[in-house]
Parts: structure tokens; sequence; C-alpha cells
């Protein structure tokens, strides 16, 4: 019998829960569904959020031929085979009587794009290009590291989330009521709470969950019974590789938390394990600008090094500048005030929109701009004493908001005081 993550796949947009941002009521997925008119695109998002099943219901939707390869099984001589065999099919459909609908171009989907290498990458582009193919490509990593430029300027990149509370409630329901054996088990939930903790936003994870727990005779699940169950099945419900995410958690809340040894020991875990090494370093490169920042801004540097240094001696030798890397940011200072100041400097923007520039900060190339201002009673800073002088840089309607706040390092009461040195305040 088929998994229960297998067997409750949804076939349509309506089974489809989540991403109402890309496929709910008006949503750009939907549009292009509805529409016909489907362009290449990237998913990107983490395990378990339905980036395959919504290429398959987008090709079963648009009834086109769905061709699909794994970045970890394939290379540039089964990319060219689909490619043929596309043209192949378009030139056949290409005859004076075939139908507008049919005219349209297969989908490639390619799982784990990010695995792929440059020359892989680089066999798309013209396919793509020329309309041969629609790509749909999948993964788990940042487009903008993994995937070539030429590819992601062809591809549209939309962002999956993990699934919600309600989500993973509505997909549970559906689970004990819809599939046959499950439901068949007379099984009631009385407490979500674990379960919901150990799926972490991940349908599949949530399915492998209730399947290990009923399989195992409980009538009843509730939090003692999924946590005993998992404990004694640490690995159960964890299928393709999702651990991957709960250890580099762990490793970068080690850091955060200034736990050197524990940072080293999940390092560990991951480097036996066979990890990407260039994703514990854009890892540590994060953690550095996140978690530690202007406490100790050389952190930055020494992450940058690590992965600077990691492409050029390569593997396993690398392991030693990533060990290197980790305990210099676990034993750093911490602060995430520069974090903090770009989210609430964003949010700001969301609520007051696009506020005018102060004309005397308008650039003005051309003379009727001078004419209006722009430019004009700007104080030009290295003319003052220490190379200051107080003026406005806010929009009018902000002037004196603070978005950034010193915290306690050091290094950022330097920082302070010389801003209050210089403002007065």
């Amino acid at each position: 019998m088929l998994p229960l993550a297998e067997r409750m796949r949804p076939r349509t947009l309506d089974q489809y829960i989540g991403q109402k941002h890309l496929v709910g009521k008006g949503a750009v997925l939907r549009q292009m569904i509805e529409s016909g008119n489907l362009s290449s695109f990237i998913l990107w998002g983490p395990p378990g959020v339905g980036k395959t099943t919504l290429a398959k219901i987008i090709a079963r939707e648009l009834e086109r031929p769905f061709y699909t390869l794994s970045a970890v099984t394939s290379g540039v001589k089964e990319v060219r085979e689909v490619i043929e065999k596309a043209k192949r099919e378009n030139r056949l459909k290409s005859g004076l009587f075939a139908a507008q609908q049919d005219q349209r171009p297969p989908i490639l989907f390619i799982d784990e794009i990010h695995r792929f290498s440059k020359s892989q990458q680089d066999s798309l582009l013209g396919a793509v290009e020329e309309g041969t193919i629609t790509l749909i490509g999948a993964t788990t990593e940042n487009p903008s590291f993994e995937v070539i430029n030429p590819l992601l300027s062809r591809c549209q990149v939309y962002v999956l989330q993990p699934l919600g509370k309600d989500d993973l409630n509505e997909l549970t329901d559906r689970a004990l009521k819809e599939d046959e054996a499950i439901s068949a088990m007379g099984i009631e939930i009385k407490e979500r709470e674990s379960i919901l903790r150990y799926a972490g936003g991940d349908a599949r994870k949530l399915l492998n969950i209730i399947e290990l727990v009923a399989n195992s005779g409980a009538k009843v699940i509730d939090n003692e019974t999924v946590t005993r169950q998992l404990q004694q099945n640490p690995v159960a419900y964890d299928k393709d590789g999702e651990l991957h995410y709960d250890i580099i958690s762990a490793f970068i809340k080690s850091i955060r938390g200034s736990d050197p040894d524990a940072a080293i020991y999940w390092l560990a875990r991951m480097v036996e394990a066979g990890e990407d090494p260039k994703f514990i370093a854009r890892r540590l490169v994060i953690s550095a600008s996140e978690d530690i920042g202007l406490a100790n801004p050389n952190a930055m540097l020494v992450a940058n090094a690590c992965f600077d240094t990691l492409q050029k001696i390569g593997w396993p030798e690398g392991r030693i500048p990533l060990a290197m890397a980790t305990v210099y940011l676990a034993t750093s200072q911490k602060s995430n005030s520069a974090y903090l100041a770009i989210d609430n400097a964003l949010q700001k923007v969301k609520e007051t929109g696009n506020l005018p520039v102060p004309l005397h900060l308008r650039n003005a190339p051309t003379s009727l701009m001078k004419e209006l201002g722009y430019g004009e009673e700007y104080k030009y800073a290295h003319d003052y004493e220490n190379h200051f002088v107080k003026q406005q840089y806010m929009p009018d309607e902000l002037a004196g908001t603070r978005f950034w706040e010193a915290q306690g390092s050091p290094q950022e009461q330097r920082m302070a005081e010389w801003m209050r040195h210089l403002w007065g305040s």
C-alpha cells in the first residue's frame, strides 16, 4: 500500500491545502491556470509544502504533457532527451488542423533544480527561451544562490510558505475522514499540539506521523502518544531528508545561544551526513549578520572568508574553516539590532507608502529640476567639523522616527554614544 502522504496527495486545485497567496481566488498561479497562459517559474519553499503536487495539478488542469526529472539523478543527457521529445511532439501538433490548445508546450518539472550544475542549467535556456517547454522548477534553496542568472531572468520565482495551523488541522481531519485505511481504524484525536509541533508546517511529516501512530495500534491520539512513538521511531517520519532542516535549525540556534560545543556537534552531524558545505557556509553568513551583527562586525568578515576558503580548498579540508567560523560566531557577543531595524523600517514603509523625498535630498541633473528646488539647501557633510551637520534626512512625515536602537554590547554602545554626541539626543 502507498504511504498515507501519497494516498492523500491532492489531484485538483480545490483539494490543494495552503499557499492561498499563490492559488487562492485571484492569486497569480490560479489566474495562470484559469487563463491557460502558463509561463516558466520556480517554486521555492521547504519540504512538504506542495511544490511537486502543485506542478502536477497545473499540468492536469491545463491538460499539458508532463515530464519530470530529478536533479539528483538526472544530467544534461536526460534534459536534452526530454527537450528533443518535446520538440518532436510540438512538430506533430503544429500541423494545419492542430487545435490551438494542443500547440501549447509541454511542462518540464525539475525537482531540486538547485542541485543542477551550471552546465546542466545552461542546457535548459534555449528550450525555455524558444517556448519548446514550460519549465517548473522546485527548490528548497534560495534560487538567487543556486540558479544561474540567465535562467532566473526567464523564470518568475514564487515562494511557498510552511503550512499554518489551520492548514494542518484541515489536512488531519481530511486524512481521518477520507483515507480508507485510516478511517477504518476508528482513531480519535484528543490533542493535536504534539502533531502540529513535530510536523513544523510540513504536510508530509504530518501525514507520516499520523500513519506511524495509527499503525502502532493506538486508538486515541494525544500529545503523550505522539511523543512516545516518535521517540521510539526517531527516523520513521523523517523521509526525504526533512531532518536536514531540524539540524540546521539546531545549529543556528546553538550559535545564537553562544554554545560553541553544541554548535560544533550539530556541524559534525551535518558533515557526517554529507550535507552540502555551501549550505552550511551560507547559514553562517546569515547568522553573522542576523545574530551577531553590530556587536562584532568582524563576524561577517570571518563568515565570508569561510565561504570563500571553502570554495578554494574543497572537501574534506573545508570542514576546518567551517569549524573555525562556527566557534568564532558562537563565542562572539550577540546583537540583532540591525535585523530589527530593517524589519521596523519595512513595516513603516508598508504603513506609510511612498513618502516623497525631501527637496534638499533630491538629485538635480537638469536645469528644470534645479528651478524646482531639487537639491537646494543641501549641506555637504564633509564641509563641516567631524564631517557632520544637522539636517533632516527623513521624509517630513517621519522626521524624528527611530528604527535602530543600540543594544548592550560595547561596540554598539560606542556607536550610540557617537550618535548622541553628533545629534545631541
